[in-house]
């Protein structure tokens, strides 16, 4: 396998090349996630897709089972997000992306600052058609953040090496879907009062397309705003071409998938009008926490707010479990739970246990400084291969049955997940959509983002990896 091949070349050099170590990159699955993958009838190189969900905290891994279709693998907590809810506007503005993502191998950068990384690709073709700034947004270690999705070391090893078996596997690029929260009716009411629902909405549109189909959706950007699964229309021999900020094309989606998008709309909008009827609570939409932690990890850190004489308030949390997530591991601030006076602690214990932490703002881990070798033949060879990228490292910190899955293009319906909401009623969904067509240049991979441009070729790792396997 291409995978062991490179892992004995990596031996031979003793995993130390021109300073830098690919060991962590190579390190293999574990037997109990070799295990859950047999027990849910995963190859180990079958496609991946993850999801992100902001306000629970969590991501998770979805991976191609014997059926064709997703299934999900294992939910991950994320360790710190910053930020609010809402997507990510410019640069600077400590936002997670909220949206689409494709990821191709050369976006795994295995010499991250932040243990191993995952470059989003933001922005994509939807955010540069809205004019956003901001780059080399991450999924990434060390359990600190500045615009990232940061986990814990353990957990972005195994998520890279996942990735890594479905790359291997000849899966050229994989989609992550980051959303505010989990699209459902209750949550959909809770949050009508945002400003960015209208957004939330278009992205829910992709959410019920995968929840539906359990398939991958083609994503493509026309109009400013995102489509899925498009085709072309039938007797159309021509392929259809989207330009982000031009008209879309006339397209049709499968009849069956739209048909089930079409009951399941039908239904959450149905639930969604009767949270509003019950006069559900709304959320605030601005928190000032900046950004989330899953409770499993705030309950380890047990947090302690502190006010110093100066009016500055920090928290001192546990330094044993801080060290253990990471290496600059700061919690959201919670501005209820703020100290009530000067020099006070919301919580008492001796200061020899307790590790301070003056500000929300994310550190990169400690790395030693040398001077820059001259590229040696092991470098030269990991960049080609896709191990080292040329990017910068990361400095911030019940329906009916479906058939047989068919190619991308013939996408059907899935058993469906529970009826979920969107908080606004829109047109209903048609199999056939007519507009005039801009003529642009069609994406070199159906599986990237139309408009979006690939760090790599789409099919450069296969051809890196011809000779080995």
């Amino acid at each position: 396998m291409a995978s062991a091949a490179l892992a004995a070349t990596v031996a031979l050099t003793g995993c130390q090349t021109d300073g830098v170590t690919y060991a962590k990159a190579m390190k293999p699955l574990s037997p109990k996630m070799v295990a859950a993958l047999e027990e849910k009838s995963m190859a180990k190189e079958s496609p991946i897709l993850a999801r992100i969900f902001k306000e629970e905290s969590e991501l998770e891994i979805w991976k191609q089972d014997s059926t064709g279709r997703f299934a999900l693998l294992k939910t991950y907590p994320i360790c710190r997000w910053s930020g609010e809810l809402g997507p990510k506007v410019r640069e600077g503005d400590r936002q997670a992306p909220e949206g689409f993502y494709s990821i191709t191998p050369g976006q795994m950068n295995p010499n991250s600052s932040f243990y191993l990384s995952v470059n989003m690709g933001y922005p994509n073709a939807y955010d540069r058609a809205h004019g956003r700034t901001g780059a080399h947004l991450m999924i990434h270690g060390d359990c600190s953040s500045r615009g990232c999705y940061a986990m814990t070391d353990d957990q972005i090893s195994e998520i890279y090496a996942l990735a890594r078996e479905s790359f291997f596997g000849g899966q050229t690029s994989f989609q992550i879907q980051a959303y505010p929260f989990r699209m459902t009716a209750l949550n959909m009411a809770k949050h009508r009062n945002s400003p960015h629902l209208a957004f939330w909405k278009m992205l829910k549109q992709g959410n019920d397309h995968f929840e539906v189909t359990r398939l991958e959706p083609k994503v493509d950007v026309c109009d400013k705003r995102y489509v899925f699964d498009a085709e072309p229309k039938a007797g159309s021999r021509q392929p259809l071409r989207f330009n982000a900020s031009a008209a879309c094309p006339a397209y049709e989606v499968n009849p069956e998938v739209a048909e089930a998008i079409a009951d399941k709309r039908k239904s959450d909008d149905a639930q969604f009008a009767d949270y509003v009827r019950r006069n559900t609570p709304t959320v605030a939409v601005r928190t000032g926490r900046d950004g989330g932690m899953h409770s499993s990890f705030y309950a380890k850190l047990a947090p302690k707010a502190v006010r110093d004489p100066d009016g500055t308030v920090r928290y001192e949390v546990d330094p044993q479990v801080a060290r253990s997530l990471g290496s600059y591991v700061n919690p959201p601030k919670d501005p209820d739970t703020a100290p009530a006076s000067t020099g006070s602690v919301l919580a008492t214990g001796p200061s020899t246990t307790t590790m301070s932490l003056a500000s929300a703002e994310s550190r990169p881990a400690p790395k030693a400084t040398a001077a820059a070798p001259e590229e040696g033949t092991f470098s030269r060879f990991s960049r080609w291969v896709g191990l080292r990228s040329d990017e910068p490292a990361a400095q911030q910190p019940q329906p009916k049955t479906a058939p047989t899955p068919k190619a991308r293009t013939a996408a059907t319906p899935a058993p469906k997940a529970k009826p979920q909401a969107e908080p606004a009623p829109e047109p209903p969904l048609r199999s056939t959509m007519q507009a005039t067509a801009a003529p642009s240049t069609p994406a070199s991979n159906p599986s990237l983002l139309s408009g979006a441009t690939p760090v790599v070729p789409s099919d450069s790792f296969s051809n890196r990896f011809g000779t080995f396997r």
